[in-house]
């Protein structure tokens, strides 16, 4: 996997032919390398596609956070150091903080061995786990469960008087961290204390067996939102990261082309030609959504999450919980279905 991918098929050798060992396997003229401990997969192929939509809506949160909203990719453009500290937080090795070995380990602790296809939900538990680790994006992850968002929790994720941690050390005074493209109010760089960027998740069933018409409109609007990180989901066993849309389809970059890993060289400088997508993105109907997704946003200050308090429908009774259920007979219905699942979702009203 930190070279290219040894495969039965090809070459019909077993594990035990290549003792575990830190030197690279050739043969044939290509170059192999077998993972640490001898017994587990050397692909993500057919197995690994949720984990990595996953990894890239992740890398995208991380971009907005260290590289701007705005920043763009050029080939062939030199880059910041901290592009190269986004990068390498992904590369195919056990020590980054979301390589597809920490998410796949990670995860044995929500239930799925290592080789075993992920849900958006478990993918969004496992990414809460590992952000803790990454002490330079000192994100604070929210993942929106029983059909509620809490603004007690996330105010104590957010709130921080310390400095963060790394190059992006918070600049609590610039807009766009406190406000997120929101304008400014006489006074409140006063009253605002430091937050630290949030990312939210929140893990939905938009339907039965098929997306639910009704919801269409409602998914359309979270691409439209600032704060937008994007979608995973996707069809049933092929998960996708959707980044918007157009009309009735949705656009989003496909994990499924298997790519050799990139190889870090010395220095900050290595290829990094395969983290991006050099051709259009791919698009599907809407209609052909699975119902099981996850929406992720990233808001960058208070006023954004003050706001949306502010605008909740009338009937949300608390102003410091917005609260998903559905009616009643609508929700006992729902539970019936899904009582055997072993995921977890949120069933968003109208």
């Amino acid at each position: 996997m930190d070279a290219a991918t040894l495969t039965y098929d090809t070459l019909r050798f077993e594990y035990e032919d290549f003792p575990e060992t830190k030197e690279p396997v050739w043969i044939l003229g290509r170059k192999y390398s077998v993972f640490t401990g001898g017994t587990g997969p050397t692909s993500d192929t057919g197995w690994g596609c949720m984990l990595r939509c996953g990894q890239m809506i992740f890398a995208q949160a991380l971009v907005c956070r260290h590289l701007g909203r705005d920043w763009r990719w050029i080939k062939g453009k030199r880059q910041t150091d901290n592009y190269f500290n986004v990068l390498n937080a992904f590369i195919d090795k056990k020590d980054s903080y979301y390589s597809i070995h920490q998410i796949a380990q990670m995860g044995v602790g929500e239930g799925k061995s290592i080789g075993q296809w992920y849900g958006p939900n478990t993918v969004a538990q496992v990414l809460k786990k590992l952000a803790t680790f990454d002490t330079w994006s000192s994100l604070a992850v929210h993942i929106a469960m029983d059909n509620t968002v809490v603004m007690e929790e996330i105010r104590r994720l957010c709130q921080s008087n310390l400095p963060c941690a790394g190059a992006a050390a918070c600049p609590a005074l610039e807009s766009d961290m406190l406000y997120n493209g929101y304008p400014e109010e006489p006074g409140l760089r006063d009253r605002l204390v430091l937050w630290k960027p949030l990312v939210l998740l929140i893990p939905l069933r938009l339907g039965l067996t098929e997306i639910n018409e009704a919801y269409i409109e409602t998914l359309k609007h979270c691409f439209m939102m600032p704060q937008s990180l994007g979608v995973i989901g996707g069809k049933p066993n092929s998960a996708h990261y959707f980044i918007g849309y157009v009309g009735e389809e949705l656009i989003y970059l496909d994990p499924h082309t298997t790519q050799p890993a990139v190889e870090p060289g010395d220095g900050s400088c290595f290829p990094d030609e395969s983290f991006h997508c050099q051709h259009p993105p791919c698009r599907m109907s809407i209609a052909e959504l699975d119902p099981s997704i996850a929406v992720l946003a990233l808001v960058r200050g208070a006023l954004p999450m003050f706001e949306l308090v502010e605008r909740q429908p009338s009937h949300f009774s608390n102003p410091d919980v917005l609260n998903l259920t559905p009616d009643s007979s609508d929700a006992d219905r729902l539970e019936r279905f899904f009582d055997s699942e072993d995921e977890d979702f949120e069933i968003l009203s109208l």
